[in-house]
């Protein structure tokens, strides 16, 4: 249904949609998306998406995509500094602008640049002079443009996780505000993404309140005795300041007074020019729908009267053919303003062949396991399109495409015969509970095919491989857009496994991350259980701590201010109290960063307060605050384990991210005692000493290092014995910890001038620092530089256990992009490895039966260290297994050439067993 029905509209709306908003949403939502050859694509792609969404769904009559322009506008003559906080366009993102800006226009679309003003000021412009006679619906999630509501005026956000819709009755009733007291509200509050400071102390909350007694800022000075003390303390310094602020937030409604209604119309789609961008950028997933509005265009389109020439979207030197009929398709109006498209009906064909690929025709229905087909021995595909809380489809080999409207138990039941299964998500489909895991992964090579697990061993670098993302990757490519999604699902699982095989991928799949698929499942299943006593004691004993640290920096600054506020920290720091000014913000503010703060410790009493109240702030906000309110009925806490989200392969964990839980200092200790066994249970930490380092020594052959670990030497204090010229007995700690730094560093890829931050000396110390480590440890140099050689000639690195990772930067000109390139290629087969060991560790310890016997479960990874529960009787035993399986991983199929070293220990919680 669309918009005109859902808000029973009486004439076609005009569509405003604030594109430089949805630009950088789409920039940021999948920032990995991109061309074969490394060109971004994902602010193009997500804003095609969701324009075509718009052509297809409301059939606009018209439309504008309003975009920012370049440089400064008045807001700035105001205010020096409104938005100095924003950082310069992404040069990612910066690439698509002109891409972007083809494919709006390509689409038939107006596109309005604003100048001396913003895209805002444009929108609510046009949303006041065109309302009175038309509806208008803006599209935005951007908060500013709640001031442009009105009677005839409704804000729609199509690209939120949930779709919002409203208008000004449902925003009063949010608010308890009106569109007009929107600015007022603002200019208290303030905005931090633009820079607007606002009222410090003043919150949504407490605006509200103002606004119940005082309508208006002029209201606030006129009648300020009416407000409450408290507020009243708040305000008073702020009593003009708040009119500078709301000429920041409120829209200028004089922008744009040239467009009229006729230059807003939709036009037809450009086809030719439409390929032409499919093509150049592989959009292969859009071709489809570009392909369907050329034909209801094509349907629906009146005679064209002659050839227009190739005239722009404000060409009005043609003749416009007339308007289409409310609720038409948009083919006819104003067919002039893209020359190409409106050429005589006799191109249609052959416009259409430029996009078109075939569709696939609807998937019968069935509901009855008799009615399906005979599965046996043969490749089944059961593939979601639209997330599992819609049916699936399903086919066979070599048979039709069904939809599947029956029970999940049946239709997994009816999949027991099959030869195998191919899916885009198998985590997703054991997690359901519907299909038993030793029928999905029984046997070797295992029945099921995951898809997305396979597009991600390819390419590790995109952060999306859900079947949409799959689909518009490969369906292109594979030329198998015109087939459903289940029969897509056979031929592509067919194309990835060949190519993996080609790629030398095939055996990491079979025998690591497949198998390793329902162990994470299972470890999701199972959570961790948490002591909700101590998280409530601990929350409360750090609270009062802040709260006495709030007092102690206010007393030591001599003032209040907002902590958490950058600009009113760096007010305080460096105007009020006259520290050392740093380096500055690219918006030319003093900056306070954690670095700037750590430099300035022990100038000043405020600054060490700053920093202890930084640390426990976080510890509140991001633990002890929100992640009790996530336990289950049992006590438990449930995170998802990533299996592709990074390009090395290591494990990621969200909702929560129990991979970051502090684990250092008293702090860390007490919070990891929160997380408890079950009755009757121990926990059992095992973790891997120095992995990465091991790694290097083994990947290496560096002889220094290759003895050190074989005798049980301390590393570092080899390292620095080797570094400064001393006997290991001789070394200090300070040296032992440069040395550690380095060790550490350099597997990351540290340069001299991070080096040089981290140890506090200068850059030339730093070199001199890294000269002597590879002078001394000449094996690492000439691994390093065989790391560079070997990504270059082939376009990739690899780990130890055949993991592959793309680098195409790495003959790049630019000589930041091949330093980023060359820091991967070495992190990957460092890091790369050693993930590969804790996940071989992980198979090992889920799959032993001694393991089993005991009743011990693995509950969490966090890096290089597995979380186990076990019966408290068998514990001790548990662990010393675990140890063993451990230690004896052989990544490749081959040992390290050192030990690896594992550390073991129980108790009734993380902080003792650790």
């Amino acid at each position: 249904m669309s918009l005109k029905e859902r808000l029973r509209l009486d004439a076609d709306p005009i569509f405003l949609m604030d594109g430089s908003a949805f630009i950088y949403r789409g920039f940021f939502a999948n920032k990995n998306m991109q061309r074969t050859d490394g060109f971004p694509t994902n602010a193009l792609v997500v804003v095609t998406r969701v324009l075509l969404r718009i052509l297809r769904e409301e059939r606009p009559r018209y439309f504008a995509f309003v975009k920012d322009g370049k440089g400064r506008n008045f807001r700035h003559e105001i205010f020096p500094l409104y938005k100095a906080n924003r950082e310069a366009m992404p040069e990612d993102l910066a690439r698509q602008i002109e891409p972007i800006q083809r494919m709006v226009r390509a689409l038939g679309l107006r596109l309005e640049i604003s100048e001396g003003c913003e895209a805002d000021d444009c929108i609510a412009s046009l949303a006041a002079r065109f309302s009175p006679d038309h509806p208008v619906i803006i599209v935005s999630g951007d908060k500013d443009l709640k001031q442009c509501l009105g009677p005839n005026v409704y804000i729609w956000d199509p690209a939120a996780r949930e779709e919002k819709l409203f208008g000004e009755a449902e925003f009063r009733a949010e608010s308890g505000v009106s569109p007009a007291q929107w600015p007022d509200v603002q200019a208290l509050v303030g905005d931090a993404s633009d820079n607007i400071p606002g009222v410090p102390g003043i919150g949504p909350k407490t605006a509200r309140q103002i606004f119940e007694i005082c309508p208006s800022l002029e209201d606030i000075r006129e009648h300020f005795a009416l407000l409450p003390p408290k507020i009243q303390d708040k305000l008073r310094d702020h009593l003009e300041a708040m009119f500078v602020w709301r000429k920041l937030t409120t829209l200028w409604r004089k922008a744009c007074e040239s467009l009229t209604l006729e230059d807003l119309a939709v036009g037809p789609l450009d086809a030719p020019e439409c390929a032409a961008l499919a093509e150049e950028f592989e959009l292969h997933a859009v071709r489809r729908e570009m392909a369907a509005l050329v034909r209801r265009q094509n349907e629906t389109a009146p005679p064209a009267r002659s050839a227009a020439g190739d005239g722009g979207a404000g060409d009005s030197a043609t003749q416009a053919a007339p308007a289409p009929q409310a609720g038409r398709a948009v083919a006819g109006a104003a067919p002039a303003r893209l020359g190409v498209a409106s050429r005589p009906s006799a191109r249609a064909g052959e416009q259409m062949s430029l996009l078109e690929s075939p569709q696939a025709p609807a998937a019968p229905e069935l509901r009855d396991r008799e009615n399906l087909p005979d599965c046996a021995g043969r490749a089944a595909a059961l593939i979601w399109p639209q997330g599992m809380s819609r049916p699936p489809h399903l086919a066979v080999q070599g048979g039709e495409e069904y939809l599947w409207a029956g029970g999940l138990d049946a239709l997994c039941a009816w999949l027991e015969p099959a030869r195998r299964l191919v899916t885009a998500d198998l985590k997703g489909l054991i997690r359901s509970g519907h299909c038993r895991k030793d029928l999905l992964l029984g046997e070797t090579p295992p029945r099921c095919f995951d898809l997305g697990l396979a597009a991600y061993l390819i390419n590790p670098e995109e952060s999306d491989y859900g079947w949409p993302r799959l689909a518009a990757r490969w369906g292109g490519a594979l030329k198998i857009e015109g087939q459903g999604p289940a029969r897509q699902a056979l031929v592509m699982a067919r194309a990835l496994e060949a190519r993996m095989t080609q790629d030398g991928l095939l055996e990491l799949y079979n025998t690591l991350e497949l198998p390793l698929t329902p162990v994470l499942a299972d470890m999701e299943e199972r959570g961790v259980a948490i002591d909700a006593a101590a998280f409530e004691a601990f929350l409360s004993d750090v609270q009062g701590e802040l709260d006495r640290l709030t007092a102690e920096v206010y007393a030591a600054a001599g003032t209040t201010f907002n902590i958490r506020s950058a600009q009113q920290l760096g007010d305080v720091l460096f105007n009020t109290l006259r520290l050392p000014s740093p380096r500055k913000t690219k918006g030319g503010q003093a900056s306070t960063s954690q670095q700037t703060l750590e430099k300035l410790a022990g100038r000043h009493a405020v600054v060490d307060s700053i920093l202890h109240y930084r640390k426990l702030e976080k510890m509140r906000s991001t633990y002890l605050d929100p992640l009790p309110r996530l336990v289950d009925a049992q006590g438990r806490i449930h995170t998802t384990f990533n299996q592709k989200a990074t390009a090395t392969g290591r494990l990621s964990s969200s909702n929560p991210n129990l991979q970051n839980i502090p684990v250092r200092g008293p702090l860390g200790k007490r919070m990891r005692a929160c997380f408890i066994a079950g009755p009757g249970q121990c926990l059992v930490s095992a973790d891997y000493s120095q992995v990465e380092l091991r790694v290097l020594a083994h990947i290496s052959q560096d002889a220094a290092l290759l003895d050190a670990f074989r005798q049980g030497e301390d590393i570092h204090a080899r390292t620095a014995a080797l570094i400064f010229d001393l006997p290991p007995e001789q070394v200090s700690p300070d040296q032992r910890r440069n040395a550690k730094t380095i060790n550490f560093g350099l597997i990351y890829g540290m340069g001299a001038q991070k080096l040089a931050q981290e140890l506090k000396i200068s850059t030339a110390e730093a070199k001199d620092f890294i000269g002597r480590y590879f002078a001394r440890l000449t094996g690492l140099k000439a691994f390093y530089e065989n790391v560079e050689a070997t990504a270059k000639r082939q376009g990739f690195v690899t780990t130890l256990g055949g993991r592959r990772r793309l680098l195409p930067e790495i003959l790049s000109a630019s000589g930041q992009a091949f330093a980023l390139a060359r820091r991967q290629a070495i992190n990957t087969v460092i890091q790369g490895s050693a993930a590969d060991i804790i996940k071989l560790a992980m198979l090992a310890v889920a799959h032993d039966p001694q393991l089993r016997e005991m009743n011990a479960r693995l509950l969490l990874q966090v890096h290089d260290e597995l979380l186990l529960e076990a019966p408290e009787d068998t514990a001790r035993a548990a662990g010393a297994r675990v140890a063993e399986l451990m230690s004896a991983v052989a990544p490749g199929g081959e040992r390290l050439s050192v030990p690896l070293a594992v550390d073991w220990g129980t108790g009734h919680d993380w902080g003792t067993a650790h």
